[in-house]
């Protein structure tokens, strides 16, 4: 006997030594393994480089916890798992998740403190088995690093998807949407982006949302070109101190001294984001007694500046069969006034169809009288990032605009083989001087005539970042229409657009992330409920059982 306890406390001692060297080896050396078909878990190098500027603490609240519907777990589940990456890889990284609606005696207050914040809920239906209770969802999280704080959206807003579809495009964005959001708060300002002013672009009101969101991780600010008549050196040399330039639906004429300052500033490397209206048309010049407007083409004096760099915008308008809904009153006036939606074929309805990251998981975008891009050949990379249906087709300029359209029934042999009209486009390369081998509107010592490796993107649709007002004439959400309560995809594009303009830290590749995720079918489960408990809770526990009566009736017949 006392030479068995002798090797039994080698072997115990043995054990302890192993176990203590194991952990030793393997405290000085950091691995995980994703497992999962899609490595889903694995973090880019952009996110681990942005979390190795983590000093300190950085919190996180994750306002998912409560009683959800199955998909609505899976999202919680997800969440968890990608801040626990997060986590492991820096230990300042903080998180817990809160149901902010727990006090039930708070719970209006809370919800209006939220909503303040512009953290919108979702309704959302839980069954068990054929009972349905409605509940209210928070799918957003808070980050918050050196008292500096930023909220998270969790859950993506496609329209016409199930919760299911939703939780499954929301799934593939939560790592970029969590490296964004530490970006923003760990990250102090550097590029510079201006706002175009001076030729009769939107007012900043109209682009209040779209510059507020902007701000958060660049400056921002106004640019006018009045000061070129007078000074043309002296407004390039300031220009140039900016990274990027936002020409938002100018409707005045470029002078040549102004076109030049554009020119120079894009040779020398700055990037600019276009957004052209080339005909004059607005849906506030159709609410009259006729109902109609004509629409005529601009005359902005940009044709040979966009030509020399590879495109023409016409002067004409896309016709769509997939089309977003206007709202107009119908019945008597009066009390029994009412509002019908209908499709207007002049406000292409756009999903996005490329695999670029700018695109890519972007909801459907909403244009308003957009024009068609005409792609020419020359040395520069073009993009394809936004494109009309293949049931779309151009109209040309001058023409009558007439809410009575709405009553059409266009037959689709008109759109034959006419769709596919690019409405955005991206342009990469070294761009050529359009002053190249002219005479200078003004003398300028440095002029380059070819410019450096550039990106530039152009939409037809000046209206694609103007955002509505409230009765109070405050900003609404970018992209949110308030006559037939639709929310967009145009502020998550036209972000994206800036952020590949300007990101070089690659965070903006992320989104192209594809996340496989299985969900359960609702009514199999419903169907065969019995027995698929009887399978996840009996079969383990009968399991079990078997497993303890056999391991005991074996070690009494050996020792017995």
């Amino acid at each position: 006997m006392k030479a068995v306890k002798n090797k039994n406390l080698k072997s115990l001692l043995l054990t302890f030594t192993i176990l203590i060297l194991v952990n030793v080896v393997g405290s000085q050396f950091f691995a995980r393994f994703d497992l999962t078909q899609d490595k889903r878990y694995t973090l880019s190098e952009t996110s681990l480089a942005i979390l190795n500027d983590v000093k300190e603490p950085l919190i996180i609240d994750v306002f998912l916890q409560g009683q959800f519907p199955g998909e609505f777990k899976k999202l919680q589940t997800e969440t968890q798992q990608i801040l626990e990456e997060f986590k492991a890889y820096n230990r300042n990284v903080v998180f817990q998740f809160v149901n902010p609606l727990e006090n039930e005696e708070e719970r209006d207050t809370i919800m209006r403190s939220f909503l303040e914040r512009g953290l919108t809920p979702v309704n959302v239906t839980v069954e068990d088995r054929g009972k349905q209770t409605q509940e209210v969802v928070f799918p957003w999280a808070i980050a918050t690093y050196n008292g500096k704080s930023t909220k998270v959206p969790l859950l993506k807003n496609i329209m016409g998807a199930t919760t299911a579809e939703k939780v499954i495009s929301s799934v593939q964005h939560l790592e970029y949407a969590f490296s964004n959001a530490f970006n923003t708060i760990t990250k102090a300002k550097a590029k510079k982006v201006a706002v175009i002013k001076g030729n009769g672009e939107l007012h900043d009101l109209l682009m209040a949302d779209f510059i507020k969101q902007v701000r958060e991780n660049y400056y921002i600010g106004t640019f006018t070109l009045d000061s070129v008549a007078r000074k043309p050196n002296e407004s390039l040399a300031y220009l140039k101190k900016y990274d990027l330039a936002i020409i938002a639906k100018p409707t005045e004429r470029f002078s040549d001294e102004e076109k030049m300052v554009m020119d120079q500033f894009i040779m020398n490397g700055g990037k600019t984001l276009w957004l052209i209206d080339a005909v004059n048309i607005e849906m506030d010049s159709l609410y009259n007694d006729a109902g109609s407007s004509l629409a005529f083409p601009f005359d902005l004096n940009l044709n040979d500046l966009f030509f020399k760099y590879g495109f023409r915008i016409g002067p004409n308008l896309v016709k769509d069969i997939m089309a977003s809904p206007i709202a107009l009153a119908t019945g008597e006036k009066g009390s029994a006034t009412q509002y019908t939606q209908y499709p207007w074929f002049y406000a292409p309805l756009v999903y996005p169809s490329t695999r670029n990251p700018i695109a890519n998981n972007v909801d459907a975008l909403k244009f308003d009288f957009t024009n068609g891009i005409e792609l020419l050949n020359n040395n520069i990379k073009k993009t394809i990032l936004l494109q009309s249906s293949p049931y779309s087709r151009l109209v040309g300029t001058p023409v009558d605009v007439n809410l009575n359209m709405v009553t059409e029934r266009p037959e689709q042999s008109e759109f034959a083989n006419k769709g596919n009209i690019p409405l955005a486009v991206l342009f990469e390369g070294k761009f050529n001087s359009v002053y190249k081998n002219r005479i200078l509107p003004f003398p300028e010592k440095k002029f380059m005539s070819s410019g450096r490796d550039n990106k530039m993107i152009v939409i037809s649709d000046g209206d694609l970042i103007r955002n509505q007002l409230d009765k109070n004439f405050q900003p609404l959400e970018l992209g949110y229409d308030k006559w037939t309560n639709k929310l967009y995809g145009n502020k998550e594009f036209l972000i994206n657009c800036v952020n590949y303009l300007l990101d070089d830290s690659g965070l903006i590749n992320i989104r192209n992330k594809e996340v496989n995720l299985p969900l359960l079918d609702k009514e199999k489960v419903f169907e065969n409920y019995t027995m698929i408990q009887g399978i996840t809770v009996g079969l383990p526990i009968v399991i079990l059982t078997i497993f303890g009566f056999l391991f005991t009736f074996l070690r009494k017949r050996k020792y017995g």
